[in-house]
């Protein structure tokens, strides 16, 4: 039972963290009709804005607070510079993401030297609960993670530009037509996701050593969970990172974890083969 709990325990952070990652790439795959091929450098940059914190003597919480700040304003960039010029071409769009993100990676490899860096947990330690321990900084995840997603979901579904966003993602043209700027939408949209990307790194590097490959091992996974949820709705990637999160976390525990990845690709391409629309699905007008 001692296993169990902690297993569960582990499941949810890493599956929180998941969640953050998805979460950003399904609002913008969901809004702009178009994947981002750099959201795991976005990833990477958050992880590497806690590093750079930590290296000068800065506090943690000011990296962690920085890194979506930084991150979001990265990817309104990115959006304001190469994006809107395809919004019409989204194949391209998403090479030119890509080339941007492969970019970022081998800068940051290089500002590394090529080299693995430590990072030390914000806030260290553990704490029992009824006779178990469970890390504090796992548990800080966890709860970071439900707070992110309550106010993500208030607001799209409580505010006036929640409202906007949801009617851009229904009919772009008639939210044109009701003089709603879904150019500003867009850029908002993609300056958001790779925010959440941003803080997902910064609370997972601690986990891991930093690599300019870091934001590599979640990327495939975080396509895959979006996929798998469905694109076009809030709860939709969301699920699908919980389903991944928790497989991908899990299998090794029942399975050789040579074979828990694949596996988890096999399973999750099988759902979507009988139900390719995904768990819940929306569909962009």
């Amino acid at each position: 039972m001692d296993t169990a709990v902690k297993l569960i325990f582990d499941l949810l952070a890493f599956t929180s963290v998941m969640v953050l990652i998805v979460l950003g790439l399904g609002v913008i795959a969901s809004m702009m009709g178009i994947f981002n091929f750099a959201h795991g450098e976005f990833v990477l940059l958050g992880a590497y804005t806690l590093f750079l914190f930590q290296e000068n003597g800065l506090p943690s919480w000011m990296g962690i607070l920085a890194a979506p700040i930084v991150v979001a304003l990265v990817g309104l960039l990115l959006e304001r510079t190469v994006i809107r010029r395809f919004y019409s071409a989204p194949i391209i769009a998403m090479l030119g993401t890509f080339a941007i993100g492969l970019v970022i990676r081998e800068v940051v490899r290089g500002l590394l030297g090529g080299h693995y860096k430590s990072i030390s947990e914000p806030l260290e330690g553990m704490f029992t609960v009824a006779g178990l321990s469970f890390s504090v900084w796992r548990s800080v995840i966890i709860v970071i993670t439900l707070l992110v997603i309550a106010g993500s979901w208030a607001l799209l579904s409580r505010t006036r530009l929640g409202l906007q966003v949801r009617g851009a993602l229904e009919n772009p043209g008639l939210a044109r037509a009701c003089g709603i700027s879904t150019t500003r939408l867009y850029a908002l949209t993609f300056a958001f996701g790779s925010a959440l990307a941003g803080l997902a790194g910064a609370l997972i590097v601690p986990l891991y050593q930093l690599s300019a490959d870091i934001g590599t091992r979640f990327l495939v996974q975080a396509f895959l969970s979006v996929m798998l949820g469905g694109v076009g709705t809030f709860e939709g990637p969301v699920l699908g990172a919980a389903a991944v999160g928790g497989m991908a976390s899990g299998l090794p525990w029942v399975v050789l974890p040579v074979l828990a990845d694949p596996l988890v690709f096999v399973i999750a391409l099988a759902i979507v083969k009988f139900r390719p629309q995904g768990f819940i699905s929306q569909g962009r007008t």
